[in-house]
């Protein structure tokens, strides 16, 4: 399973935790949550789509952190 996939998967479940809430508050948060992993999954597939289409490797940067210096 690949990052899109599984943030899919995170989207889905907090889209079932809204249906089972019972609280307009939680259902509302439950479901922007679902967005965002939504709008995460998109994103993911469009680099990858990106990196495929320039015919490089996907690779993961690691960030350099201000503390680290």
């Amino acid at each position: 399973m690949n990052a899109s996939e599984r943030f899919l998967r995170f989207a889905a479940e907090c889209e079932a935790m809204a249906k089972f809430s019972h609280s307009p508050e939680n259902k509302t948060v439950w479901r922007q949550l679902a967005e965002r992993w939504l709008c995460i999954a998109d994103l993911v597939e469009h680099q990858n789509t990106l990196a495929d289409s320039v015919g490089r490797p996907k690779q993961h940067r690691k960030r350099l952190h201000s503390w680290a210096h």
